[in-house]
């Protein structure tokens, strides 16, 4: 594989200069390839999954191009007090636009699929949901798929990051994957896989969510592993997204000669 640093000018809706890591299928195939999208936590940016993880390295047998963003403390969401915050936006129209334009992908919802860890689920889950033209399957890794949808305690500084992305939103708004499901279109559902460590803080909404998608009928993989929230889980179990994603994509691993 090769690793590059994508800068984008400030001509896009975060009004600023930005970057993202992109990373490269070598050999001799010459595409197009599909597009991984992968989303980081709360705390990181888009070097994490490279610094943190052996990513490329599990992906280096795939015919598939990867995209870390730079996410910020964004929730992935167009944030409702700062119009220079518009994270949502700016993945779907502008990251991805750029990508197709500067790579050779498949520039269509067949050839698209996103995944992240913790906020990074949840807006893995979200987009996907939100924009199931533009996304063929999501994963959330130890996903915070409940912020949005729960009252966020007492705590005063939490309370303050929250309403500066989400305002006066209430459950059950524009941002509420719990209510996103509700109401999505069956015939263009993005396929949706879900795991969670059972030492990790965020199991039960995990489980709350999984249990609502089977209300619904909403076809989804779900499973639980042995771990917390950190990233020897996410190491281990983004190879299964890989995998995951292998098969809504239709592609298989290269087989390397004995």
């Amino acid at each position: 594989m090769a690793v590059c640093d994508l800068h984008l000018s400030q001509d896009n809706a975060l009004e600023k200069m930005t970057s993202a890591t992109v990373i490269l299928p070598e050999g001799k195939a010459p595409g197009p390839f599909p597009v991984f999208y992968l989303l980081h936590g709360l705390s990181d940016d888009h070097t994490a999954w490279l610094r943190r993880s052996n990513v490329e390295r599990y992906v280096e047998r795939w015919p598939m191009i990867v995209v870390l963003p730079n996410g910020e403390r964004s929730f992935y969401t167009d944030s409702r007090t700062n119009p220079r915050a518009a994270f949502e936006t700016f993945i779907v129209r502008d990251l991805i636009g750029t990508v197709d334009q500067m790579f050779r992908t498949i520039p269509s919802r067949e050839g698209r699929v996103i995944g992240g860890l913790s906020t990074g689920g949840y807006g893995a889950i979200k987009l996907a949901i939100k924009h199931p033209d533009m996304f063929r399957a999501a994963v959330s890794h130890s996903g915070a798929v409940a912020f949005a949808s729960k009252p966020f305690g007492n705590d005063a500084a939490w309370k303050a990051e929250w309403e500066a992305v989400f305002g006066d939103d209430a459950p059950g708004g524009p941002e509420d994957i719990f209510a996103l499901v509700e109401d999505a279109d069956r015939t263009t559902m993005p396929a949706m896989r879900i795991d969670c460590g059972v030492n990790d803080f965020l199991i039960e909404d995990n489980r709350e969510f999984h249990a609502h998608l089977e209300t619904l009928g909403i076809a989804h993989e779900y499973a639980e592993y042995p771990g917390a929230h950190e990233w020897s889980y996410w190491d281990t179990h983004v190879q299964d997204a890989i995998a995951f994603f292998g098969r809504e994509l239709g592609i298989k691993p290269h087989v390397e000669n004995a």
